[in-house]
């Protein structure tokens, strides 16, 4: 594994290389902005339109959420960890580490803690593991995500399979309840399902191409897209943008996390 920092539209940024293949993470957020297989092909979408400030969100990629999913709790939507620097600390058993330390002075969040972001890069592989450890006196609870960004060529043709049995809730639709019966999820119009229970591995599918997909520690997946009417919307989305990515996010959604003093989780995504 080869790490060089270099700069993307003014952003600090480490670029990752393996076997042939690439990855760039943005030290804002520690998020993956891109990752290239050996075969030369971009896997992430990342929006044209994407704001690099260093205070906002970046439009793409793998944004991590961290401590708030959403606007599930009384934080700001998805928490804080995706705008917030972090640190790049090296390199540890061919896994590139990115650091963030907070809590205690945080008046919205004051619960001392440790994350911590590792990325793996094989040739046709990605891995991302998310640690969480209570560095506090008392108990915290937290949900997080993985929040991936899948590019395709059309939305159209896009199939996410494994996910058949699995209960979702609906949140495009108030939040309804519903099991998914169908082997294939297909996307017709703004798709936004938090699945639970979680276990079997799943395929993203187009037209002759599979990426596989696996999750470990996280129970849920969420499935998203805007569709066009949300996306037209959206400032830092073109509006056709909806037609070139599928998120297919590993998450811990549905029941917080409760971390003890000293304890720690691991939540991981397998891509390849």
């Amino acid at each position: 594994m080869q790490i060089e920092p270099v700069s993307f539209r003014d952003t600090a940024c480490i670029r990752i290389t393996s076997e042939g293949a690439t990855a760039l993470v943005a030290l804002h957020g520690a998020q993956v902005l891109s990752w290239v297989p050996a075969d030369g092909r971009e896997r992430l979408f990342l929006s044209e339109r994407a704001v690099f400030n260093g205070r906002t969100a970046i439009r793409g990629g793998i944004p991590v959420i961290f401590p708030q999913f959403g606007e599930r709790g009384p934080l700001q939507k998805h928490g804080f960890a995706r705008i917030r620097e972090w640190r790049f600390d090296g390199e540890e058993k061919g896994e590139a580490v990115f650091v963030l330390a907070g809590g205690g002075s945080d008046a919205d969040w004051p619960h001392p803690f440790l994350a911590r972001l590792r990325v793996g890069l094989t040739a046709t592989r990605l891995t991302l593991a998310l640690d969480i450890e209570n560095t506090a006196t008392a108990a915290f609870a937290f949900t997080a995500a993985l929040h991936t960004y899948l590019r395709v060529d059309d939305l159209s043709q896009v199939a996410i399979e494994g996910l058949q049995g699995c209960d979702y809730e609906d949140s495009a639709n108030g939040g309804t309840l519903h099991r998914q019966h169908d082997y294939e999820v297909t996307f017709d119009n703004e798709t936004d399902r938090i699945y639970n229970d979680v276990v079997a591995p799943l395929a993203l599918i187009e037209g002759e191409r599979r990426l596989d997909i696996e999750q470990d520690g996280f129970g849920d997946t969420v499935v998203w897209n805007p569709g066009q009417h949300l996306c037209a919307r959206i400032a830092d989305l073109a509006p056709d943008d909806w037609r070139r990515f599928a998120c297919v996010e590993a998450g811990q959604v549905l029941q917080a996390v409760v971390l003890g003093p000293g304890e720690a989780w691991r939540g991981s995504q397998l891509l390849g």
